[in-house]
């Protein structure tokens, strides 16, 4: 059985780029506070690689939440999720791509605001990772 592409209706996407936006909010606070929770073990010596500390954490965060569920919780809290091309809740391998795209686009500066306005003017939502993965977010319920 071949496998086609599916296409959501417009419902779907209504409101999902304010959806990522508050949903990433939400994620940074919580990658934040796994992070502070991690300091100890360093023995404080985290404080002085902070921001790879967050990067590392989130990494392995939006890699396993996706992976297990579709969507960071922060996703969830706010009900939207992850698909694939084909409508299909994203793979481990699938996940982890798009984990590595999105942690590639946030060191690199251009590729963060070039993703973050085809979020905006695209009418899936779209950011740079989903385009080249054929991922998408949409709402939960649609």
């Amino acid at each position: 059985m071949t496998d086609t592409p599916y296409y959501p209706t417009a419902d779907a996407f209504s409101g999902v780029t304010l959806k990522r936006g508050l949903a990433w909010i939400f994620d940074i606070i919580i990658i934040g506070v796994i992070c502070t929770l991690v300091l100890p073990f360093t023995a404080f010596t985290g404080i002085f690689f902070f921001p790879a500390l967050m990067l590392t954490v989130g990494f392995f965060y939006r890699w396993f939440t996706i992976a297990n569920g579709s969507a960071t919780w922060g996703m969830r809290m706010f009900g939207i999720i992850l698909r694939d091309l084909y409508g299909r809740p994203l793979s481990s391998g699938t996940a982890l791509a798009h984990t590595l795209g999105y942690t590639i686009s946030v060191c690199v500066t251009p590729l963060q605001l070039i993703s973050v306005i085809l979020m905006l003017v695209s009418r899936e939502s779209k950011g740079l990772t989903d385009y080249l993965l054929g991922t998408y977010a949409m709402n939960r319920y649609a």
